[in-house]
C-alpha cells in the first residue's frame, strides 16, 4: 500500500484579502490516521482540516508517494498566466522537493475543500504565496525530523536536499516517499522556518511551465476538448440589444439541416452571470449545430436599450465631466489653488468600450441527470457557477460538480458564467450531454465589456511648474451595474484610484458624472486602471510641457511634493520604476525626426509599471519600435512568467491604443469579429525590453498592471515625435 503525503494550502481574492491575517492564525496541521502526513492551513471563515477519518478538506494539497513521485493539485484556474507553476514551485522549493518529480493538476471547484477558487484581480500569488511557503516547509521539517529519528541523531545533523534528507555525519540518504509515514507521527513545528532568499532553488528564478510539453504538443485539455459519450454538439444566437426578449420563432429551416435534434429556447436568467435568452440548435456535431443556427428566423423586441448609440453616448459623457458632478472625495482647496495659479491647464480623455476577445470563445459541457450536474469548463470562477446552476436548476450548488478546464485565454470573460448557465439549460431538455460553444460573433456582440468611459482634469501650476490643484471628473457605467441596474454613474468607491494616487497631491477633488449602463460592464484585465492610467500618465507629460520640464523631472518633482508618509513607500517605488524604465529606454536622446519616445508610470494591483515607447510616426502611420517596461511587483516567483506576463501586456495595450474599440448602434454590437475588431499581430510586434526590480517585498499583482501605462506612453511618444496629441484610445488617424 503507498504511504501519502498531503499539504493544503488556502488562498483567496481580492475581494477578501488576507494580507494582514497573521500566519498563526492559519497554519494548522494534521496526522492522518492512516498513515502518511496531511499539512493544512485555514482562514477565518473556513473550517480547520481534520483527520483522514473526518474526511479532510483541503485547498492544495501534496500527494507523495512511496516512490517519491509528488502530485500538486493548484486551486485556481491556469488561463496561460502560468498560475500553475508559480505556486506549486514555491511549496516545492521550501520542501526541498525535485521539480522533476512534481506534477501539477488543477483542482475542481470545491469551495469547501479549497476555500475561494476566483482567479482575478492579480490575487494569488499575492494571497497564497506566504501559506505555500509555509505548509512546505512544515513537511519538510517534518520529513527530516522522521529521517533523525530513523537514524537516532539530531535534527540539526539532518538537512533535507532534492527529494532526500540527509545525514550530515555519514552522508546517508533517505528519499521522501520512505519517510511519508513515519513523518505523519512527529510533533507538527508551530512556526516552519522558512527559507531566506539566497537559498531559494526554484523561486524567483526562470522556471519552464509544467506543461510547456502538452502545450505545444497539443495534448493539453481546454475547456473545447471535452468530449463524453452520447455528447449532443450546441450552437446559440441571442438578442443583439441587452434586455430584450424574443418575439418570434421560425425553426423549419434549421430543423431540416441533417444532424440537427432540436432547438431550444432559452429565457433570460435574471441573475449578474445568467444567460440574457437566447435560441439554441443542437446537432450530432459542432459544424452543423454552427451552420443550422444561422437558419434560424428570429424576430426580437429590443427593449428600452434599442436607443443605445457609442458615438452619441461617448459625446454626453465628455459633456458631462465637463460640468461640475457629484462629489466623490475631496481635500485641501481646490478652488484656492486655481485662484492662486500662474496657470491652469485642462484636458479631457475618453475611451471606448472594449471586448475580451480571448482566443477560445466561452465553451463548456454539462450534464443534467435527475440526481447530477457536472461541468466542465474554462472557468475562472467554478463557485459562481455552482451558485448559478444550483439556483437555476434549484439544487444545493454544492451538488454540482465542476471541472475546471485551462482557458486558452479569459482577461476576466470566464468569471461570468451565462455559456455554462446555456448549457446546463439544454442538457437538461434534451437529457444528454452537450457542449456549447459560441461563436466568435456571439463572444464578441452579445459580451461583457469593458466601460465607455470619459475624464475632464484640471490643475493648476505655480510659477515654478509645481502642481497644486487637481480636479478630477469621471463619468464611466459601472460594473457594480451588473447588481444594482438603476446606478446611474460610477459609485464613489470606484473613483478611490483618484484620492489615492501616489501624486498625493494636496489640494485634489474627484467627481463622479451621470453615466448609465445600456450593456453588461465586467472586468477586463486591468478594469479601471486602463482608463485612469491614461489620464494620469497623458495629463502628467502634458503639465510637464506647459511647465517647461522634461517629463522624467516633472514626475519626480510630483513624487517628491508628496508629503504623506502613508504613501511613502509608492512613492519611492514609483520613482525606481520611472528611472529603470528611462534609463534603459534612453529617453532624452536626440533622435532621428518622426521619432519619439514617451514615459508613463502607473501604480495598480498593488505593484508599480513603468514604461517608455520609442515610436517612428508619418503622418497617420504610427509604428512602435521598443518598449522598454520597468515592473516591482514585490518577490517574483518566476521570472520567465513575469516577463511573460509584462510581453502579453505590451501586445493588448498596444491593441487597445490603436486599434480595439466595440461600437454599439441601435442597442447592438456593430463588430462581429477580429476583421472590425483587429487586435495586434505578430508583424507589428515591437522590441520589448523587460526589467524586474529585484525586491524582497511581499508579492503583488503581476498579470493586470502591465496594461495601464502603454497607452499613456504612446500617446506621450506620439506628441514627442510628431507635435500631435491624442486623448482618445484607440487612437485614431487624423484624416478619419
Amino acid at each position: 500500500m503507498n504511504r501519502h503525503l498531503h499539504a493544503a494550502i488556502h488562498g483567496d481574492t481580492a475581494a477578501n484579502p488576507i494580507e494582514n491575517t497573521n500566519r498563526r492564525q492559519f497554519l494548522k496541521i494534521a496526522s492522518m490516521a492512516s498513515g502518511g502526513l496531511a499539512i493544512g492551513f485555514t482562514l477565518p471563515g473556513m473550517a480547520s482540516p481534520a483527520s483522514q477519518d473526518d474526511n479532510i478538506s483541503l485547498n492544495a494539497f501534496i500527494h507523495l508517494q512511496e516512490n517519491g513521485d509528488t502530485l500538486i493539485y493548484s486551486s485556481r484556474c491556469e488561463m496561460g498566466q502560468g498560475i500553475s507553476t508559480a505556486l506549486p514551485a514555491a511549496i516545492a522549493d521550501e520542501m526541498e522537493a525535485d521539480w522533476s518529480r512534481v506534477h501539477v493538476e488543477q483542482a475542481g471547484g470545491d469551495k469547501d475543500k479549497y476555500g475561494d477558487q476566483a482567479t482575478g484581480g492579480s490575487a494569488s500569488i499575492r494571497t497564497q504565496f506566504e501559506p505555500m511557503r509555509q505548509a512546505g516547509a512544515a513537511a519538510k521539517m517534518m520529513l527530516v525530523a522522521a529521517a533523525a529519528k530513523v537514524w537516532n541523531t539530531s535534527v540539526d545533523n539532518c538537512y533535507a536536499e532534492n527529494h532526500f534528507v540527509i545525514n550530515k555525519l555519514n552522508k546517508q540518504k533517505l528519499g521522501y516517499g520512505e519517510l511519508a509515514s513515519l513523518a505523519a507521527k512527529v510533533p507538527v513545528p508551530k512556526d516552519p522556518v522558512l527559507k531566506t532568499k539566497d537559498q531559494y532553488r526554484y523561486i524567483g528564478k526562470a522556471l519552464d511551465r509544467h506543461d510547456v510539453g502538452l502545450v505545444t504538443t497539443g495534448q493539453r485539455m481546454y475547456g473545447v476538448d471535452t468530449k463524453l459519450p452520447g455528447m449532443r454538439y450546441a450552437a446559440i444566437v441571442h438578442c443583439p440589444v441587452f434586455g430584450g426578449k424574443l418575439k418570434s420563432l421560425d425553426k423549419t429551416a434549421a430543423m431540416q439541416v441533417k444532424g440537427v435534434t432540436d432547438v431550444i429556447e432559452i429565457p433570460r436568467l435574471d441573475v449578474p452571470y445568467g444567460s440574457v435568452g437566447g435560441v439554441a440548435v443542437v446537432a450530432d456535431n459542432s459544424w452543423t449545430a454552427q451552420q443550422a443556427v444561422k437558419k434560424l428566423v428570429v424576430e426580437w423586441e429590443a427593449g428600452p436599450n434599442a436607443v443605445y448609440n457609442t458615438k452619441e453616448y461617448k459625446q454626453q459623457l465628455v459633456a458631462n465631466v465637463e460640468k461640475p458632478a457629484k462629489k466623490a472625495a475631496e481635500r485641501g482647496d481646490v478652488e484656492k489653488a486655481f485662484a492662486e495659479a500662474t496657470h491652469k491647464v485642462s484636458a479631457t480623455y475618453t475611451g471606448g468600450h472594449l471586448s475580451h476577445a480571448p482566443m477560445e470563445p466561452n465553451a463548456s459541457v454539462v450534464w443534467v441527470q435527475d440526481d447530477s450536474c457536472e461541468v466542465w469548463a474554462s472557468t475562472q470562477s467554478p463557485d459562481d457557477i455552482q451558485k448559478t446552476l444550483g439556483g437555476y436548476l434549484k439544487r444545493d450548488p454544492k451538488d454540482i460538480k465542476v471541472n475546471v478546464m485551462i482557458s486558452g485565454g479569459a482577461f476576466g470573460r470566464k468569471f461570468k458564467c451565462d455559456y455554462v448557465h446555456e448549457a446546463a439549460a439544454i442538457s437538461q431538455q434534451i437529457k444528454a450531454p452537450v457542449q456549447l460553444i459560441w461563436s466568435r460573433e456571439e463572444d464578441m456582440r452579445t459580451g461583457y465589456y469593458h466601460s465607455i468611459n470619459a475624464q475632464h482634469i484640471e490643475a493648476s501650476l505655480d510659477k515654478d511648474g509645481n502642481v497644486t490643484g487637481w480636479l478630477h471628473r469621471i463619468a464611466f457605467p459601472s460594473i457594480s451595474s451588473l447588481f444594482n441596474p438603476s446606478l446611474d454613474r460610477a459609485p464613489d468607491n470606484a473613483l478611490g484610484d483618484i484620492e489615492n494616487h501616489p501624486f498625493g497631491i494636496a489640494n485634489l477633488r474627484s467627481e463622479s458624472g451621470e453615466a448609465p449602463a445600456h450593456t453588461r460592464i465586467g472586468w477586463y484585465r486591468a478594469v479601471y486602471a486602463i482608463f485612469y492610467g491614461f489620464a494620469f500618465g497623458t495629463f502628467a507629460d502634458e503639465l510637464a510641457h506647459k511647465a517647461g520640464k522634461d517629463t522624467v523631472k516633472f514626475l519626480n518633482d510630483v513624487y517628491d511634493a508628496n508629503t504623506n508618509p502613508e504613501q511613502a513607500d509608492q512613492v519611492m517605488r514609483s520613482k525606481a520604476v520611472l528611472a529603470l524604465a528611462a534609463k534603459h529606454s534612453g529617453i532624452g536622446k536626440k533622435l532621428p525626426k518622426g521619432e519619439g519616445i514617451g514615459i508613463a508610470v502607473h501604480h495598480s494591483f498593488q505593484s508599480y509599471v513603468a514604461m517608455a515607447v520609442h515610436v517612428k510616426v508619418d503622418g497617420d502611420d504610427i509604428k512602435v519600435l521598443n518598449v522598454d517596461c520597468a515592473i516591482d511587483c514585490g518577490q517574483v516567483l518566476n521570472t520567465d512568467g513575469a516577463t511573460a506576463q509584462m510581453e502579453g501586456a505590451v501586445v493588448m495595450g498596444m491593441s487597445l491604443s490603436l486599434y480595439t474599440e466595440i461600437s454599439f448602434k441601435d442597442g447592438a454590437v456593430v463588430n462581429s469579429n477580429f476583421h472590425d475588431y483587429p487586435v495586434l499581430r505578430i508583424n507589428e510586434m515591437p522590441n520589448v525590453r523587460v526589467h524586474i526590480v529585484d525586491s524582497d517585498a511581499k508579492p503583488t499583482g503581476l498579470g493586470e498592471p502591465g496594461v495601464a501605462p502603454f497607452a499613456p506612453a504612446l500617446s506621450n511618444a506620439i506628441f514627442a515625435a510628431s507635435g500631435t496629441r491624442y486623448r482618445d484610445i484607440p487612437i485614431k488617424p487624423l484624416s478619419a
